[in-house]
């Protein structure tokens, strides 16, 4: 249903010339040294098929870059694959790890290739609701949704779609039911350096959870680049060629001249997804004030491209009736939250969430709130 709506939104979007804040990828590109970085590796003949889990020189970059920013030691051999994206590392986890009947406990509202994967797989997704207005996991809701069936808990962090970052004593809890059940974590940390408020911290980091835990990212969020979708997945051996073995039937290869670029982005410009921070720290301040100067009820992101807002005390019946109306009465733009949920009418859920973009240009984030003030959005 995810990418039915978004679908939907952006053709409302072109047909009404509304500023687009659905869909999460910016509309500006990455630092130059990369783009430059991948046209050598293009003119240099790194054109034909990559290794199936990756080329050694990006293996190793992101070996490096575990060991430079969280003191994760891996051998770049074993324990790296190469994804086309964090998405195919999502479903070659899933794929590869769960069986038919297998239960996976996951964090709602969630990326929607969660759902379509599990189901995929053959297995049986039991959620766990972060709910507004502070989108805390509940450790009492988590350890009830384990059986002897669930397999393992898939992590999100920092989440999308409601821009949480769990602390520690959010991660401490999973940790504790994932020893305590023999689970194994898988972690989607595709917004790892995009934790604009406090600090993300991997949960392989805790006491007795490296073993147990496949972690995943990529370079489109943290560099700027979504389209080129180079992704990894890093782990106990074991866990990583279960990745690798569902790879071989999805894509068995990613972008051969992307990789070497990536490589050289990791090593040499490890700190421009701070700045990159930064910069989406202010680009957040300004829509999350606009957003609640125009009456919504917003709350802010610790991470992630999104904010949220909850449209109930403006009468509408649904964050999808809200956002359908939007582009014609403001010139605006996003997508109803309500598609991330198994039951959005549950109490505390999100019949009645919007997510906004905050990713775009600055000029294009305050033509947003400009439509948005002068604009009636009462139902």
């Amino acid at each position: 249903m995810g990418e039915t709506i978004f679908a939907e939104m952006s053709a409302l979007a072109v047909r009404t010339g509304a500023v687009n804040l659905g869909q999460g990828f910016p509309d500006t590109d990455g630092p130059v040294e990369l783009l430059d970085a991948a046209v050598a590796a293009l003119h240099g003949g790194a054109n034909q098929y990559a290794p199936g889990i990756g080329i050694p020189a990006l293996r190793q970059a992101i070996a490096r870059h575990q060991q430079r920013h969280y003191g994760i030691e891996l051998d770049p051999d074993r324990q790296v694959v190469v994804t086309t994206g964090c998405t195919e590392a999502i479903a070659g986890a899933l794929l590869g790890l769960v069986d038919p009947g297998d239960e996976v406990v996951v964090l709602e509202p969630y990326y929607d290739s969660y759902t379509a994967i599990i189901d995929f797989a053959g297995g049986v997704r039991r959620p766990v609701t972060l709910r507004a207005p502070d989108f805390r996991l509940d450790p009492d809701e988590l350890a009830a949704a384990v059986s002897p069936r669930t397999k393992l808990i898939l992590l999100n962090t920092p989440h999308n779609p409601t821009g949480r970052v769990l602390d520690a004593d959010e991660l401490a809890a999973v940790a504790r039911v994932a020893q305590e059940h023999d689970l194994l974590v898988v972690t989607d940390e595709v917004y790892e350096h995009l934790a604009l408020d406090g600090q993300h911290v991997p949960i392989s980091t805790l006491p007795g959870m490296a073993e147990r835990t496949l972690t995943l990212s990529s370079a489109g969020k943290s560099y700027s680049v979504t389209g080129w979708k180079v992704g990894w997945a890093t782990g106990p051996g074991e866990l990583v060629a279960a990745v690798t073995a569902a790879k071989q039937w999805l894509t068995f290869t990613s972008g051969a001249p992307l990789q070497p670029a990536v490589a050289h982005a990791l090593d040499h410009q490890p700190d421009f997804p701070a700045r990159l921070a930064a910069s989406l720290r202010e680009r957040r301040d300004e829509l999350v004030g606009g957003l609640r100067a125009a009456g919504l009820t917003t709350y802010s992101p610790q991470g992630t491209y999104f904010a949220t807002t909850d449209v109930t005390d403006l009468g509408w019946a649904s964050g999808g009736d809200f956002c359908r109306a939007l582009p014609g009465r403001a010139g605006v733009v996003a997508i109803p939250s309500e598609v991330f949920y198994d039951a959005p009418d549950a109490p505390g859920a999100g019949r009645h969430l919007v997510r906004w973009a905050f990713c775009k240009r600055p000029e294009v984030i305050a033509e947003a709130v400009r439509r948005l003030a002068a604009a009636d959005l009462t139902a």
